[in-house]
């Protein structure tokens, strides 16, 4: 009997962190548990030393392929440099495109599926050229993938600003979103950032089918919505399939001596950890608002700290991993803190290793940005979360953790709007460390870190959801 083929999936990542990880998890998983090969293609947003340590660690042992692309010269291209995230992530996937098509009508052996993120959805028509199934990778919550797809009719119906708006904006079967949760894109009808999020949302039926880093348990009444034929038929061109949590797994050696040695003396679910991703920073006013509300809480307490920003709040995600020297970051702290807190803060000046950190058993809880890659993180490690949105879709996130999954609080007001007071802060910490809340929040987090470990084994939703996958482009192949 002759020996079936085996398939060759070619991935595609646009630039960022939140993107990168995902995509690579993905094409690791196809490799590991379904029999693939896989080759990842990138587009490196600064040729940080975050993105080239996580490209490194695909290549021991080698899982997979990892191509990088050119990088586009963005400003000789006439793209502004003060252009919002979504306009540059769109604008550098764009100019990419002749070099991904060269790239993979340039490989050995023609690729059984092509797989490309939310920002990739342009170079979806190359899959068409190769005659291969094609799928995009939503790397966020089935809530978000209901707003993104609807977009494009509340872009008929809604008149003026969302942010203008009283009432709620309905999406049917789900759960209605609040006008100050929306994305980022669409917050500002005038930017050029919103009619590209509505074009990548109208380009998604171009796929045979959606992949979302979420498991069925997570979201259950979500998902049975979006995939309600009145809905999915209108908005998309085929399957909803979940396929997470796919997150970095830990590395033993992944945390630095002085940090284990630090963190292997504190007590059980004893420390917070204080960081807003890799691209998230704040004012230097709410940097010390922060600080004086850990010192209030009298909490353990790791702090990844970055310069403030000037401009937005968004200001390092092209920049990740290239915060200042500790003294330059550490003179935005209030007078005496390091001295005050010095029994029980551990202040890491860059970037940290935050699966890593979260998997310890002394770590007890998360203040987060909610990007959607931090709080898989999170909830894989069991660690309840304070969610402290700051752009993207995190106010999305934060309300879904706080409102629906129940395994976060939040500040009354949204940070991006309103400075939050050290009084605030210091009540959020402790409810979540030391209060009867946060033992509640830990109990529920712990319920779906077990319920996720289970969607991805053997037989679980999400490992089936690629099974089912795999079948449907080896009926193409034939």
């Amino acid at each position: 009997m002759e020996k079936p083929k085996q398939l060759h999936a070619a991935l595609l990542s646009s630039p960022g962190m939140g993107h990168l990880i995902p995509v690579i998890e993905l094409g690791k998983r196809l490799v590991a548990d379904h029999g693939f090969e896989a080759t990842v293609f990138v587009l490196p947003s600064q040729a940080s030393h975050t993105e080239a340590e996580i490209i490194e660690s695909t290549m021991t042992p080698k899982l997979l392929d990892v191509v990088e692309l050119p990088p586009p010269d963005l400003l000789a291209a006439g793209l502004s440099p003060d252009a919002a995230v979504v306009t540059r992530l769109v604008f550098m996937m764009r100019q990419a495109r002749p070099a991904f098509r060269s790239a993979l009508m340039a490989m050995e052996a023609r690729p059984d599926v092509l797989i490309v993120d939310l920002f990739g959805t342009e170079h979806l028509c190359i899959g068409d050229e190769l005659g291969i199934p094609k799928y995009v990778y939503v790397l966020s919550n089935a809530w978000f993938l209901a707003l993104l797809l609807h977009s494009p009719t509340l872009d008929k119906e809604v008149k003026g600003e969302y942010v203008e708006r009283t009432e709620p904006l309905e999406i049917p079967g789900c759960k209605p979103v609040r006008p100050e949760d929306v994305v980022d894109p669409i917050l500002d009808w005038l930017d050029h950032q919103y009619r590209e999020y509505v074009l990548r949302a109208g380009e998604i039926p171009m796929g045979d089918g959606i992949l979302l880093n979420v498991w069925e348990d997570l979201q259950a009444e979500t998902l049975a919505a979006l995939r309600n034929k009145e809905f999915l038929g209108r908005v998309a061109n085929g399957p909803v399939d979940t396929v997470g949590p796919l997150i970095r797994p830990v590395r033993p050696a992944g945390l630095g001596k002085e940090l284990v040695e630090w963190l292997d003396k504190q007590p059980s679910e004893s420390v917070l950890f204080v960081l807003f991703g890799s691209g998230g920073t704040l004012s230097a006013e709410q940097l010390v608002e922060l600080a004086w509300g850990l010192e209030l809480s009298q909490q353990r307490f790791i702090w990844v700290l970055w310069p403030p920003t000037i401009k937005s709040l968004d200001g390092s995600y092209f920049n990740a991993g290239k915060s200042g020297a500790r003294d330059e970051v550490l003179r935005f702290l209030p007078g005496g803190f390091m001295a005050r807190t010095r029994n029980i803060e551990f202040i890491l000046p860059s970037w940290a290793p935050q699966v890593e950190i979260l998997s310890h058993p002394s770590v007890g809880g998360f203040l987060s940005h909610c990007g959607w890659n931090s709080t898989l993180e999170s909830i894989a490690n069991g660690v309840p979360m304070i969610a402290w949105p700051l752009y993207a879709e995190q106010r999305l996130n934060a309300m879904l953790l706080t409102e629906e999954i129940g395994v976060a609080v939040r500040p009354k007001v949204l940070p991006s709007k309103k400075i939050v007071g050290r009084e605030e802060i210091e009540k959020l910490v402790r409810s979540v460390m030391v209060e009867k809340e946060g033992r509640t929040l830990r109990a529920r987090v712990r319920e779906l870190k077990s319920n996720a470990q289970k969607a991805e084994a053997k037989g679980g939703s999400s490992y089936e959801s690629l099974c089912k996958m795999k079948i449907c482009i080896i009926k193409k192949a034939r």
